[in-house]
C-alpha cells in the first residue's frame, strides 16, 4: 500500500516499466490521464469510470417500486455511486403519477451526523464536490427543469458541512446539462419518452455506458429491451448485484472487468507453447 497523493503516486505507477497492470476506479478524467501514462510502457489498464446510468421504467411496471426503488439506489452514498441510476426515463402519460412517490421517498431521508444511527444521509466529500453539485442544480433550473423537491443550497437547520439537498427534476429534456453531465451527488433526472424505441436512443444517448436499469411487468419485454442498453451490467426490477458476475463499463465508462471470471482473466497473460512430437513425425504417412 503506497499513500499520498493519487496525482503523484498514481502516474509514477502508471509509468513505471516494472508496473505490467493498473487497475483504476474513479472519474473518466483521472482515467483518460492512467490510460495516457499507462500507453508509454504499453502496459495493460483495467478501468472503472463514471456514469449516466439510466433506469428505464416500462409502462407495465409497478411505478411505486421503481420510484422508491429509485430514490434509495440513486442516492446511496449520498449519490455519490457511479453506479447511480442518476436518470429516470417514465412514459410521458405516467410522469404526474410517478411524482408523488418520488417526493415522498426523498423526503424520507434523515440528514445529520453519519455517526448518529438516526442518519440516513450525511455530507458530501468535500468542499469541490459540493459546489460541483450546486452548479448543476442551478444550471437545471436555468435551462428549464421542473423541480419536485430539493434545490439549491443546504437544507433547513444545516448552517455548515457539504450537506446537499436530496433533489428531483422532472420535465428534463436529454440536451441539458443535468441529464449529460454526471452530477455525483443526490441529484435525479427524470426524463419523458413516448415510445420504447424512443427510450432506448435517449438511454444509449450518452458518452458514459456503466450501468442500467429496467422495470418492467413482462420479463422477457424488459430483457429484450435490456439487450438493447449499451451498458456493462444491467439490473432488473430492482435485483440486487452479484459479485460472481462481471462490472464494467462500455465507451468512456471504462475498460475491462472486474468481479467475477472475467474480473480475474484481467490479470492474466495468455501464452501459447509450441512442441514438436517427434514420435508423430516417425509415423509414415497415409495415403489415400
Amino acid at each position: 500500500m503506497l499513500n499520498g497523493s493519487g496525482r503523484v503516486i498514481g502516474e509514477a505507477m502508471s509509468r513505471h516499466p516494472d508496473v505490467d497492470m493498473v487497475s483504476f476506479t474513479g472519474s473518466t478524467g483521472a482515467g483518460a490521464q492512467v490510460g495516457e501514462a499507462a500507453a508509454r510502457t504499453i502496459k495493460r489498464v483495467c478501468l472503472e469510470l463514471g456514469g449516466k446510468s439510466a433506469n428505464i421504467v416500462l409502462r407495465d411496471a409497478d411505478l411505486e417500486k421503481a420510484a422508491r426503488w429509485n430514490i434509495q439506489r440513486g442516492f446511496f452514498n449520498t449519490g455519490q455511486s457511479c453506479h447511480a441510476p442518476s436518470r429516470m426515463l417514465v412514459h410521458e402519460s405516467q410522469v404526474e403519477q410517478i411524482i408523488p412517490f418520488l417526493v415522498d421517498e426523498a423526503n424520507r431521508f434523515r440528514l445529520g451526523d453519519p455517526r448518529d444511527p438516526a442518519t440516513t444521509m450525511g455530507p458530501i466529500v468535500s468542499r469541490a464536490q459540493f459546489n460541483s453539485i450546486q452548479r448543476h442544480i442551478q444550471s437545471g433550473i436555468d435551462e428549464g427543469a421542473r423541480l419536485i423537491v430539493g434545490g439549491l443550497g443546504r437544507p433547513d437547520g444545516f448552517e455548515r458541512g457539504f450537506f446537499t439537498r436530496p433533489t428531483v427534476f422532472v420535465d428534463v429534456t436529454p440536451e441539458m446539462t443535468i441529464c449529460r453531465e454526471e452530477i455525483f451527488g443526490p441529484v435525479l433526472v427524470v426524463v419523458p419518452y413516448s415510445t420504447e424505441a424512443q427510450a432506448l436512443e435517449i438511454a444509449n444517448d450518452s458518452p458514459y455506458g456503466l450501468g442500467g436499469y429496467v422495470f418492467g411487468g413482462d420479463r422477457r419485454k424488459a430483457y429484450e429491451f435490456a439487450s438493447g442498453l449499451r451498458a456493462g451490467r444491467v439490473c432488473f426490477n430492482g435485483a440486487p448485484t452479484n459479485s460472481l458476475t462481471p462490472m464494467g463499463g462500455y465507451k468512456e465508462s471504462g475498460i475491462g472487468r472486474s468481479m467475477g471470471v472475467f474480473g480475474l482473466q484481467e490479470y492474466l497473460e495468455i501464452k501459447s507453447v509450441y512442441g514438436f512430437d517427434e514420435e508423430a513425425a516417425a509415423l509414415p504417412s497415409l495415403k489415400a
